[in-house]
């Protein structure tokens, strides 16, 4: 009992809970459907979903400043956009359009970072007022989608970098996984990391202490709109094409994930690492429908909207637990 006890009140309740409903989704898969349990089937939860673990990643430290992003699944759409209208149309080298298109992810990010800080605006408002101007500008460039035929950006889709018993993985995948390890480092071994932590905690006590509050707010945002303009080359190489329409609804999937991976919407708790066991618990329910056959893609948003509202009243009644022991 005492156990129980010390393991709910632990900060990390949520996150293992996570795990292991990622486990459990895995085993009733495994247990109901054959071939669900192959090796290539898992690897390709984070193939489909490398865009949205990148994203994830970003977000991550957004939701642990405190912040919130609405505009990431709209300039994920924009950098897929941009960088099919400058390979297809204007003929731009594949090397110098990915580079542009991450500079302007990070550009875009910061430019709210600024409005967030220096006019002291609810983030919500801001990226909202972002998630509208990214998706019209998509529409600036072509109301239709642009087939990409850059040989990079095919050769990028088509590889196949192989594992063991035939498995692979592509090489966005790879990348995902990067920017994972590069957010767990930043996070946890780094004194910006140690920053975001503080001001997610108390922004007060975090001014008070002398910490650059102000720097690391643009810093966040900035990038976060990194990682969502990465994500868009990725869905670029994975879709080959771009188009206004997509990424619809990913930054609701990026928090979900987030929330899932146990950080707590508040700020000033969580783990990177969570966003991994997010996007891999929203893939599994995907993939389990996707077995199923009979099931409407639907109940994908159902199941994630009750699972984000079970893990938000969770960490809300750990948090007055704590307040009242």
């Amino acid at each position: 009992m005492n156990a129980w006890r010390r393991a709910l009140a632990a900060p990390s309740f949520t996150s293992w809970v996570s795990v292991a409903l990622m486990a459990l989704l895995f085993a009733a898969g495994a247990a109901r459907y054959t071939g669900f349990a192959s090796p290539q089937v898992v690897l390709n939860l984070l193939i489909d979903n490398a865009f949205l673990l990148v994203i994830a990643v970003g977000m991550s430290f957004v939701i642990l400043s405190g912040g919130i992003d609405l505009s990431v699944g709209s300039v994920m759409a924009l950098t897929t956009m941009v960088a099919a209208w400058l390979l297809q149309v204007a003929h731009w080298p594949a090397e110098t359009v990915i580079a542009l298109a991450l500079a302007g992810g990070v550009a875009f990010g910061a430019l709210q970072g600024l409005v967030i800080h220096g006019f002291r605006l609810q983030p919500f408002i801001v990226t909202l007022a972002g998630m509208f101007l990214a998706r019209g500008l998509c529409f600036l460039i072509s109301v239709d989608s642009i087939t990409i035929d850059a040989p990079l950006f095919l050769s990028l889709s088509q590889t196949q970098l192989p594992l063991w018993g035939g498995a692979f993985l592509s090489p966005g995948a790879v990348i995902a996984l990067a920017v994972l390890a590069a957010g767990l480092w930043t996070a946890h071994g780094t004194a910006f990391g140690r920053t975001v932590y503080a001001l997610g905690g108390n922004e007060t006590s975090a001014l008070m202490m002398g910490l650059p509050v102000g720097r690391t707010k643009v810093a966040v945002y900035a990038l976060s709109g990194g990682c969502a303009s990465l994500a868009g080359l990725l869905f670029a190489f994975y879709m080959l094409s771009g188009y206004g329409q997509h990424g619809q609804g990913v930054e609701l999937d990026a928090i979900a994930a987030v929330v899932i991976g146990g950080t707590v919407l508040t700020g000033g708790y969580g783990y990177v690492a969570g966003a991994l066991s997010g996007v891999l618990v929203l893939g599994l329910i995907q993939t389990l429908i996707a077995f199923d056959g009979t099931l409407s893609s639907w109940w994908t948003k159902m199941v994630i909207g009750g699972l984000l509202f079970l893990f938000c009243a969770v960490q809300r009644l750990l948090a007055v637990r704590k307040a009242g022991a």
